[in-house]
């Protein structure tokens, strides 16, 4: 039987979709554009391969493309009559993640996950803060990842992907120093991983390494190419280094050729809102003059991506917009109708940011403040999250707080807290 790069089977006798299976699993494993085409080689080799089917409809997810999707696991559960265990059970597992049925689908990936640790494809759906565990909103999730990355080890032994995704759950737990030497680690294995590229800004955040951080992250960008599904976000990384530096015209490069709604680069939907809010809501509180048209053209967007609330870190970052955009309708939609698993802290969030909007620092104090104490509940990474206790920061300084603003700098992210307490 033919094997894939993690020795599992494949129900295919055809050893170029074999091979174009691989290649393409790879290229979602890194992070790398070409997923989509990739898969559409494999099936198109044979038709018959189911979990060519599914690759393809996991390539199409990342590319917004949500019929395709279906239609791609629709196919996909037609194949499943001869395939074996893990086939099936896959097919079933990401058909449950697809259809949005994410409670069963957390389920039934665990268990498929203990009886086939080695299935790539299936555990990078909770391996990430942006996967199941992510955005579970459950208390604890950042050592929940952590757990379930530290389990795939011993199966999968030096390679560069788990290595990689342990590192990052390393990081958001705070062990910096085994984080920094496992991602290191992890891109000597795979230079092209793009998702490993992604943990070492991370950790280079963290430490504060913000010139070293932007000089790599910079090189590696060159060669990157945009259809990657991390090319809006790194670009996001390299304009908030640029913003800490006071670049603030490499800032609006960034932003403009490839984290803005309006960017041709055309990343996936939540990291074209959620990273330009956060950008733009952190160039604002550092004295940028960002203009209300940029408010408004990302509100439009949120709007239309997403116009039901569901996901607190995707709500939160268009309540932002809404707020700054002054479309107060929008705020109060978000404010009246939080939904989803960690649908208790959006409100105050929501209404911080409205408050924000008004200049009104007690009350932002009062919000944020409220929200904080489980605020890794809304999902996203630490800096990410920074977002929030930025705001609180910077609201503390305009009440003249300063004692405050710096006490709590130094009790959550003492590395930056000269940058937002001086």
């Amino acid at each position: 039987m033919l094997t894939d790069q993690y020795n599992n089977g494949l129900t295919t006798s055809s050893q170029t979709a074999r091979d174009e299976y691989v290649a393409a699993l790879d290229l979602i494993l890194e992070g790398q554009g070409g997923t989509r085409t990739g898969f559409k080689s494999v099936v198109q080799a044979d038709p018959q391969f189911a979990l060519g089917w599914v690759g393809l409809a996991r390539a199409c997810q990342y590319a917004s493309d949500m019929p395709a999707a279906l239609d791609a696991i629709a196919t996909a559960n037609g194949l499943i009559k001869g395939v074996s265990e893990r086939e099936a059970s896959q097919v079933a597992a990401i058909g449950l993640l697809l259809s949005g049925k994410l409670a069963e689908a957390y389920d039934a990936i665990r268990q498929h996950v203990v009886a086939f640790p080695r299935d790539a494809l299936v555990a990078q759906t909770c391996s990430s803060v942006f996967g199941l565990i992510g955005f579970s909103g459950q208390p604890g999730r950042e050592a929940e990842m952590l757990a379930f990355n530290a389990s795939l080890l011993p199966h999968f032994g030096e390679d560069w992907w788990a290595l990689s995704q342990y590192a990052f759950a390393l990081c958001e737990t705070g062990n910096l120093s085994k984080a920094d030497k496992l991602i290191d680690r992890a891109l000597a294995l795979n230079p092209r991983n793009a998702h490993g590229v992604h943990v070492r800004s991370h950790v280079s955040y963290e430490l504060g390494e913000t010139e070293t951080g932007r000089s790599f992250l910079s090189e590696w960008m060159r060669d990157y190419n945009p259809a990657g599904v991390m090319f809006t976000h790194l670009n996001w990384h390299e304009a908030l280094w640029a913003l800490e530096q006071g670049d603030i015209t490499q800032m609006w490069a960034k932003v403009d050729a490839a984290v803005a709604p309006s960017a041709e680069s055309g990343g996936p939907a939540i990291n074209i809102l959620t990273d330009t809010a956060s950008i733009l809501h952190r160039a604002t509180m550092q004295g940028v003059d960002v203009g209300q048209d940029r408010w408004a053209s990302l509100s439009d967007y949120a709007l239309t991506a997403f116009p039901n609330t569901g996901n607190a870190f995707i709500d939160i970052h268009a309540a932002l917009a809404h707020a700054m955009a002054g479309r107060e309708a929008a705020l109060a939609a978000i404010i009246e109708h939080p939904a989803g698993p960690a649908a208790d802290l959006v409100p105050d969030l929501a209404r911080g940011f409205g408050a924000v909007a008004q200049q009104d620092w007690t009350a932002v104090v009062d919000y944020m403040t409220a929200a904080m104490s489980d605020l890794a509940r809304i999902g996203g990474s630490r800096a990410q999250r920074d977002l929030v206790e930025q705001t609180l920061i910077t609201a503390l300084i305009a009440l003249n707080k300063k004692e405050e603003a710096r006490v709590i700098a130094n009790l959550r992210r003492p590395v930056l807290a000269g940058q937002f307490a001086a």
